[in-house]
Formats: C-alpha cells, sequence, structure tokens
C-alpha cells in the first residue's frame, strides 16, 4: 500500500471516527435540549411488524369539552406522543363534512406537521343494516359525503357501523346490501369501507365475517377491535359502561375478522403495575395480527377512566412498542 493512500485511509478513518463521536454528541445535546424544554424524549426503539396510529376518540373528554380543537388534533398526535398517523371521528366535525374551506385548514394542519389522516370513524349517520330498504338507503346516502370527505383529505378508509334491529340472517342481508351500496360508491373515490365490531350482532367476528365475504368488494373490510366484542348488556345500563352480560371471546372475534382487516383498534382500558392491559393480553392479540400477515397501522384507542387520557395513550404506545418489539418485525 503507498504512503499516500495509507495517509488518505487513516485521515478518513479518524474522520469517520470523530463525525461518530460528533453525532453521539449531538444527540446528547438534542436529548438535553428536549428534556429543557420539556419534551418527552423516546428511547431508541425496535423495529415493529406494524405503524401506530393515535384514535381520536382517545382525547374525546378533551375535544367534547373544548379543551382541545379538532383542528389542532394531528398536531397534539405528532408533538405530544410522537405519532404520525390519525384516525378522526367525525362526531368533533360532524357538520363540516361538506364546508371545503374547514377541510381544507384541517389537511393542512396535518400536512404541515407530517401527519398522516389514516381514516375517519363515522358514527350516527343512520343504520347500515336498518330491515326497511328506504331507512337504509338514507344511511347510506348520509355516509356519501364522508367517503367525499376522506377522498378530499387524502384519507385511505372510513369507518362505519353494520347496526340493525331483527334477526341475525335479516340483519346479515340488510348489511350486506347496505355495506354493497356505500362500498360501490366508495370506489369510484378510491375509499375503503370499514366495519368495526361495534355492538349487537357485529360484536360477532363469525357474523361480521359472514357479511364481509358475502359483500365480496375489494374495498369493504373490517377494522377489529381488540374490546369490542361485548353481545349484549344487562338492560339497567343500556349499554353503558362495562356491565357486559353476554361477551365474545375476544381474541376468536380478532382472528375471524383479520381475513378482511385493512385497519386493527387497540382498545385499551386499564393497566397493571408491569405496564400490561388489564382486559387484553396483547402480546397474544398481536401474534394473531401478525399471524394473519397485517402489517399496516394498529391505532390506540384509549376509553379507560384510571389513568387521565393522555397518560392513558402514553401507557398503550408503551405496551404496543414492547409486545411487538418481542415479536420482530
Amino acid at each position: 500500500m503507498s504512503c499516500t493512500r495509507r495517509t488518505f485511509l487513516h485521515t478518513a478513518a479518524q474522520l469517520a471516527l470523530g463525525m461518530g463521536f460528533w453525532g453521539l454528541s449531538a444527540g446528547r445535546s438534542r436529548t438535553r435540549w428536549l428534556s429543557r424544554q420539556g419534551k418527552a424524549v423516546p428511547p431508541l426503539e425496535a423495529p415493529l411488524f406494524f405503524k401506530i396510529s393515535l384514535a381520536q376518540w382517545s382525547l374525546h373528554r378533551q375535544l367534547f369539552s373544548g379543551k382541545l380543537d379538532n383542528l389542532d388534533f394531528a398536531a397534539k398526535a405528532k408533538n405530544d406522543f410522537g405519532i404520525s398517523a390519525v384516525e378522526y371521528v367525525n362526531q368533533f366535525f360532524k357538520d363540516k363534512a361538506t364546508d371545503r374551506n374547514y377541510l381544507s385548514v384541517l389537511k393542512r394542519r396535518a400536512e404541515d406537521v407530517g401527519v398522516y389522516i389514516h381514516l375517519i370513524m363515522i358514527d350516527g349517520e343512520g343504520a347500515m343494516a336498518h330491515l326497511d330498504d328506504a331507512q337504509r338507503k338514507v344511511a347510506v346516502d348520509n355516509h356519501r359525503k364522508w367517503v367525499d370527505a376522506a377522498a378530499f383529505l387524502g384519507c385511505r378508509s372510513i369507518r362505519v357501523n353494520a347496526h340493525g334491529e331483527g334477526s341475525a340472517q335479516e340483519v346479515a342481508a340488510a348489511a350486506v346490501d347496505g355495506l354493497g351500496r356505500l362500498g360501490s360508491y366508495a370506489r369510484q373515490a378510491g375509499v375503503q369501507v370499514l366495519v368495526e365490531n361495534h355492538g349487537g350482532y357485529s360484536s360477532n367476528g363469525q357474523w361480521l365475517a359472514d357479511v364481509i365475504t358475502q359483500v365480496d368488494m375489494d374495498n369493504v373490510g373490517t377494522l377489529p377491535d381488540f374490546g369490542n366484542f361485548c353481545l349484549r348488556y344487562s338492560e339497567a345500563t343500556h349499554g353503558q359502561g362495562h356491565q357486559c352480560v353476554e361477551w365474545y371471546d375476544r381474541y376468536r372475534g380478532v382472528r375471524e375478522l383479520m381475513p378482511y382487516a385493512r385497519a386493527v383498534s387497540a382498545k385499551s382500558h386499564d393497566f397493571d403495575v408491569q405496564g400490561n392491559e388489564h382486559h387484553t393480553d396483547y402480546r397474544r392479540m398481536l401474534e394473531i395480527v401478525k399471524d394473519a400477515g397485517y402489517r399496516g397501522y394498529i391505532g390506540i384507542e384509549y376509553e379507560g377512566n384510571s389513568l387521565p387520557e393522555e397518560e392513558g395513550i402514553r401507557a398503550t404506545l408503551r405496551l404496543l412498542r414492547r409486545m411487538g418489539a418481542s415479536l420482530g418485525e
């Protein structure tokens, strides 16, 4: 090796080493700066097989009270929790579905902080599985404006409910019709229609999987929720709180819904001293999700009362990262 080449390699090695020390020093300086600013500094994370989004319902108390404005949700997700994908709930801007000026601001606010709008959860627009054809058509028509809003926002999916009153067979037939009609409209806009296990027959994983199979459209799928598997509440609670008198097995239900999943909801309520969710074995649930070949977003949806909303979100985020890291990519 020539002296010139040896000198060059030695100099390059020293420069690389110096850059490494500079990078480490800069990283430590940034950590100290963030700490002085009162910002949380997450540790280096192991790669996960999924991506993480934040469901807006996790902050529903702040939103309903006016403490948090709907337009500021994306920035809060990014700045306070380090999450770069969000799931909006139409309840917090229900009169704005056709207001392009408002939607433009909403879209820009998310883009400004580098946040992707993953989906919009739709409630209160009618029963998609109503047995009366006219009522069902009204529900489908009511959802169309949200399909248009999602497309305008660059949002890939909307979440709907397959609710109806009647026998399991009757409601299933109505759901197939309603979802098929909405799915046909949404397909033209490049939007997916996702059904969540969200009470009634839809909390029976086999029932909902059968409905989606019968719809048989590539843009109509499921959004399995880890916790919404109550089939029947006691009359005293009228569906409120946690007084469920008949549960569908949540692990079986998620397993049945995963073949059709385009999004997943990590529901959480309470945590033990080790940071595990009291009602759901997250490792077992994530194994089911991973084994299904899913590699998309899992949305944090904290609904508990034992922790303030922001602490509940962080507890769920830590749990997802810990259990996800244990399963590898």
